[in-house]
């Protein structure tokens, strides 16, 4: 007989996922409705307005697609492109290069621009690139986690608007931790997930869209076959789960039965997406800024550095460059063992010479941040790392005194 799965408690400081809010938890613990229950599609009308507000769009077209972030990025690019299609993709880290993949499986022709991953681009080389390949679409990364950059976009977003070319932004690490303008930056679609800032389980992707892409989107449409053997359709998006052409219906008046839907999850970012209203947009992102530099003060008052260009870190992650001679997941998976504290490393070359520490959604409290700071050091000691000793915990302390003080 198998026995009753038990769970450790963790204090999770990753990039994602984050603590899922106990608000959201007890949500989704409430019994099964129907898909086409009057209560439930009233819950999914909801959803649908309170996903915009930390997008910063006043779009028709908002809604949850069921799985976790990359099945959005996933649906999104495969609206858009058709085989052989130019995508230009602007890399500065590693989740670009997963635009990558998927728009190479949907047969687009790809031009990469490539960077190091110290910062992100200036935008007038991402300009001039568009100006020299001229893409059908832009395909880029607004916060990249691996190495904690965030791209300033407002520029680009501009010019592909003047030009008609299509804007796609990837915005899952910075929506509802960061302010995000997706109108006023010309972004015709981005896409956001539920593991992050907004403290839900992972499971759902969230997505926007404006009229230009939705004309693209519904020229596209395809019924499936078992509701109609009429409506075909030779450009038909090579997916049927992630057709947004058949859920833009699902999410609408029209309500096609396309899936089950998973209505806990809906629940649950019901509920997420409220208590970040509740709490007011403005208090998040502050919360968000004042509990990074928490993080980055105690970070470098034990000795540490900061990998990348500060002046432009996200918020939600800060990249500690691990010291010369340390076993970089000999102290994660102490981390993890000692304190039930996780933390995260990263990938491609920067692997073993960085940790991730998350600073997001209900993951970004104060007592996390001390618990973090606090842990680390201890590992870092136990190590025998050269850090400063005692001085880590007391470093975000005085952040929070000034802040309360002010």
């Amino acid at each position: 007989m198998f026995k009753e799965i038990d769970i450790p408690q963790r204090t999770i400081m990753t990039p994602g996922p984050v603590e899922a809010h106990p608000k959201v938890l007890r949500a989704m613990s409430h019994t099964i409705l129907g898909q086409f229950d009057p209560a439930f599609l009233s819950i999914m009308d909801e959803v649908k307005e309170m996903i915009k507000a930390p997008f910063g769009t006043t779009n028709e077209q908002a809604f949850a697609i069921d799985g976790t972030s990359r099945s959005g990025i996933e649906a999104a690019m495969i609206a858009l492109i058709e085989p052989g299609d130019k995508v230009l993709i602007p890399a500065y880290g590693r989740f670009a290069y997963l635009l990558a993949e998927i728009a190479e499986r949907a047969q687009a022709d790809i031009v990469m621009l490539e960077k190091d991953w110290e910062t992100p681009f200036d935008q007038q080389e991402v300009i001039e690139k568009i100006k020299e390949v001229q893409p059908k679409i832009v395909a880029m990364v607004h916060g990249e986690t691996a190495n904690a950059q965030i791209q300033e976009m407002e520029k680009i977003g501009a010019y592909c608007r003047q030009n008609d070319v299509l804007f796609l932004v990837d915005m899952v690490a910075t929506y509802g931790g960061v302010e995000i303008k997706v109108d006023e930056w010309n972004i015709d679609i981005a896409i956001a997930g539920s593991q992050k800032c907004v403290s839900v389980p992972s499971g759902l992707s969230l997505i926007t869209f404006n009229k230009r892409a939705q004309a693209i989107i519904e020229s596209r449409y395809q019924k499936e076959l078992g509701l109609s053997k009429v409506e075909r359709n030779e450009r038909f998006i090579q997916s049927n789960y992630l057709d947004l052409s058949q859920l833009i219906n699902y999410w609408n008046n029209n309500r096609i039965n396309h899936h089950t839907e998973a209505t806990s999850m809906i629940y649950g970012i019901h509920t997420g997406l409220r208590v970040l209203l509740e709490e007011g947009l403005d208090r998040v992102y502050a919360r968000h800024t004042l509990n990074n530099k928490a993080i980055v003060a105690g970070v470098k008052a034990m000795g540490l550095g900061i990998y990348g260009n500060e002046d432009t870190k996200i918020p939600t992650v800060t990249p500690i460059l691990v010291p010369e001679g340390i076993d970089a997941n000999g102290v994660k998976d102490f981390l993890l063992e000692q304190f039930g504290v996780e933390i995260a490393g990263s990938f491609g070359d920067l692997q073993g010479k960085i940790w991730r520490i998350g600073n997001m959604g209900y993951s970004s409290r104060r007592e996390n941040v001390l618990q973090v700071l606090g842990a680390l050091e201890a590992a870092l000691i136990y190590f025998g790392a050269p850090i400063q000793v005692g001085k880590a915990v007391k470093a975000a302390l005085d952040v929070y005194q000034a802040n309360h003080k002010n």
